[in-house]
């Protein structure tokens, strides 16, 4: 495994610019170098593999360098180049050496065997690593028009690199991944430009409706058990509030507890820092010295940093969730499925008695004919 630090990335793609184009180098979706990827991001049946480094957005509209792998089927493209599915991807962490370009996903064996069922349909992959993972600055995690940029910019940046590809693509995606995809659907036509032709999305275990729980987060939470990753989940959604709006001072409403957990999650992969965290058991409520709730109107702010859209998709929506699923709030994302649905959005629903990671393939057989006739 390559581990490759902000500056090491910020320094190679400076060195791989070029020194004068005919567009700005600064533009979204502009490639700006070209590497290998090493052997753990590498997708087994690949017959081509690299990484991109290209130009996006971060927290609070501003620009930055981030990366993505793409991935080849086997063979001769078709007349008019690979379909293109865009990967969002779950939770690897926030650490330089977590990005899915660098260390391959956190769910090796449910990953490789998903993404390769793509790679056998004959479609060309493209995984964003989101902004801050792998490059410059700090990942502001579940933030969803960061996320929805990084997506979209990838593929620019490798429709535009590769003349294999075809400008048609979809966004499919689990977890973390799952509300990157469902903002990339809802953003991808005004995102993308007239450049690309974006067909749809496929969701699985969506986080819908988190910032429902998150602004209960404080020192009077009951010290209940909760898994392990939930709890990482909650010190990296703290991480993305603190890069998405310094101006809270979130480590104030910490304790010293919770300030040596966070920074701890700053640099931690999901495995590690799970691992960490299981051994220690730390109650949630141990972290704050203050609710988040002092924050004022904190609903409101956290329902515009990581709240799914509930309207405006222009294409078809595949969602899929695990009734069994505790790592997103079940409930919450049926109420999500039911708001779409009220509000007329062309979303398709599904459930499967499954859990969080068993719904990625259990969808597989609805989700790869409704992906087919999106390119239909």
């Amino acid at each position: 495994m390559i581990a490759v630090t902000s500056l090491t990335v910020l320094a190679t793609a400076l060195s791989l610019a070029p020194v004068a184009t005919a567009q700005p180098t600064d533009a979204a979706g502009t490639v700006i170098g070209v590497e290998s990827l090493s052997a753990a991001a590498t997708l087994p049946g690949s017959a081509r593999a690299e990484r991109l480094l290209y130009r996006s957005t971060t927290a609070g509209d501003q620009p930055t360098t981030t990366s993505a792998a793409v991935y080849f089927p086997p063979g001769e493209a078709p007349e008019g180049g690979w379909p293109v599915i865009a990967w969002a991807h779950g939770t690897v962490g926030l650490g330089d050496d977590c990005a899915y370009s660098v260390a391959g996903p956190a769910a090796v064996e449910r990953d490789w065997a998903y993404l390769g069922t793509w790679l056998q349909q004959g479609y060309a992959i493209v995984a964003a690593d989101y902004a801050g993972l792998g490059g410059p600055g700090e990942h502001p995690y579940l933030n969803g028009i960061t996320e929805a940029h990084n997506v979209v910019d990838a593929v620019k940046a490798a429709t535009e690199q590769y003349s294999s590809l075809s400008h048609k693509w979809a966004v499919v995606g689990q977890s973390q991944g799952a509300g990157a995809a469902v903002f990339t659907a809802r953003y991808a036509t005004e995102f993308g430009g007239p450049t690309l032709d974006y067909r749809g999305a496929v969701a699985t275990g969506v986080p819908a409706y988190i910032e429902d729980v998150i602004a209960l987060l404080g020192p009077g939470m009951p010290p209940i058990h909760v898994s392990s990753h939930l709890t990482a989940y909650v010190l990296y959604i703290l991480s993305g509030l603190r890069t998405t709006h310094p101006d809270l001072n979130i480590d104030a409403l910490l304790t010293d507890t919770g300030r040596t957990w966070l920074d701890r999650a700053q640099t931690a992969c999901i495995g590690p820092l799970g691992d960490e965290l299981a051994a220690a058991e730390p109650p949630i409520g141990s972290m704050f010295a203050r609710p988040l709730s002092s924050i004022p109107d904190v609903h409101s702010l956290l329902a515009r940093y990581m709240g799914l859209p509930e309207s405006g998709y222009d294409r078809p929506l595949f969602l899929a969730q695990g009734l069994l699923d505790t790592d997103v709030v079940t409930p919450e994302t049926l109420r999500y499925f039911a708001v779409l649905k009220i509000n007329n959005e062309p979303a398709s629903t599904h459930t499967y008695p499954t859990d969080h990671n068993g719904t990625v393939s259990a969808s597989l057989v609805d989700s790869l004919p409704f992906v087919s006739g999106l390119f239909g």
